[in-house]
């Protein structure tokens, strides 16, 4: 099946094309993806470690599901899709959440959405081309971690981390 194209937006996030992956400039065109941030009742986010084989940040820490936006999709189609591939969640409403605007070391908007659920890591489908693992893990720990060990973490986490935890 051949892949789809990804949306090329301007600076007020309003479509202005449509280019395959592989030719996307990512320092100059600003494309969308979107993100779910979950938490769980006991305080904990869950975050998901990308594949090693990815060539955007492999083997990183981010938030539990992420993608790039297909031509053709809205933000809520595009999440919904998303969190089904990557975690196996369906059938629960998201949150709409705060837009974010990157500009380094990729150009885009990411629209946020927000998911509390309780559920064991075991109970969650992991997609292996993805995702290669998952974890709850506390609020102040995230902090600690990302701040002593930013490595570890996609580039955007500190903002990340700024938006829901501060």
């Amino acid at each position: 099946m051949p892949k789809s194209k990804i949306q090329v937006v301007n600076d007020n996030d309003e479509i202005i094309g449509h280019k395959d992956r592989a030719k996307i400039n990512y320092k100059k065109d600003i494309y969308r993806i979107t993100a779910l941030w979950i938490t769980n009742s006991k305080g904990e986010v869950l975050i998901a470690q990308r594949k090693h084989t990815k060539d955007k940040d492999p083997g990183k820490w981010g938030p539990a599901v992420a993608g790039t936006m297909d031509e053709g999709e809205t933000y809520e189609e595009n999440i919904y899709k998303e969190a089904k591939e990557e975690l196996g969640i369906e059938n629960v409403k998201f949150i709409v959440g705060p837009k974010q605007r990157r500009y380094t070391p990729r150009n885009f908007f990411c629209q946020w959405f927000l998911l509390n659920i309780d559920r064991d890591i075991n109970q969650f489908k992991i997609q292996a081309e993805e995702v290669e693992q998952i974890a709850w893990i506390g609020k102040r720990k995230l902090i600690d971690e990302a701040r002593e060990n930013p490595d570890k973490y996609i580039p955007s986490m500190p903002e990340i981390i700024k938006l829901f935890l501060s």
